[in-house]
Formats: structure tokens, sequence, C-alpha cells
């Protein structure tokens, strides 16, 4: 399975840039990096976030929503590219995140996010694969709205 969308940030001449400003490509990095740090800051985000490991371009956290756990390692190419591996849990087929930042012409981001299955799924799991693709779409939406935001408030400043 596989499942990739565009997110707009920047564009020139957009509707969106007229009314709020456009991101520099370090304030939205600035917002990636809280989303991987402080998850819990965004909409539909765990109750808790732990960083366990860190290194230069790795990190390994847990996220706990209520009673479940989730262990995932993020590598990071900075202001180009987050890389989410989840460890495998409740017998699901594990799926990898890749947001990717482009600059596809002058004065345009926009966000990749590719969303990988990291082995074969179950027919139970590829049943519900419609939904999951809805569900990603509309939390990275939520995501850049959050962001958004943000910006608009200065919290995304040096």
């Amino acid at each position: 399975m596989r499942f990739e969308h565009l997110i707009e940030i920047n564009a020139p001449q957009s509707s969106v840039d007229m009314v709020v400003p456009g991101f520099t490509v370090e304030q939205l990095w600035r917002g990636l990096m809280i989303k991987v740090r402080e998850p819990q800051r965004f909409p539909m985000g765990p109750d808790r976030c732990d960083i366990t490991a860190q290194g230069d371009d790795l990190l390994h956290r847990v996220q706990t929503f209520g009673p479940h756990r989730m262990v995932d390692e993020i590598r990071v190419i900075p202001h180009r590219e987050l890389q989410f591996t989840p460890e495998a849990h409740g017998g699901t087929t594990p799926i990898r995140l890749t947001i990717r930042l482009e600059s596809p012409q002058p004065g345009t981001l926009v966000l990749r996010y590719v969303y990988e299955a990291m082995g074969a799924q179950s027919d139970e799991e590829s049943y519900f694969n419609e939904y999951r693709h809805s569900a990603w779409l509309a939390h990275d939406r939520d995501t850049i709205r959050t962001l958004r935001q943000w910006l608009t408030e200065g919290a995304l400043d040096a």
C-alpha cells in the first residue's frame, strides 16, 4: 500500500498567501520539528510524547494515547525531509510516513506526504485503506492549519 498527497504551503499569487503570510523554509521546518518533538500540541495529538534517544539525524520517541503506546524512529534531513518509521504493534503492518519539503518553482513551497506499508497487508487491513487515506489527508491538513495559525501569531519566528 502506498498513498501520496501534496499540500501546497506557498504559491505565487495564491489567494491563501494574500490573506495569510507565506512561510519561509525555516518557519515551516520549525513547525514540522514541533510536530516531531511536541505532537501533543496539535489537534488529535497524543496525550504525551517522550523523546527516548536523539542523534544528529535520528530521533526515537514514545507517544502515549490513553492506554496505548506508539514507538517510532524519525530520520531527519534538515529543511528537506522527515521519515517516521513506527515499530510494529497490535499485529498490524507498520506504515512509514515520509514528509518532503519541495520547492518546484521559486516562491512555491509544498509538502509531499508519502505513506507506505512496510510489508504485506492482510485483507482486513487493505479493506480499511480508503478510510486511512481520508483520515491521513484530514490530519495533515489540520497540521498545516495549526502551523498557519502559529505563523500569523509569530510563534514560528526565530
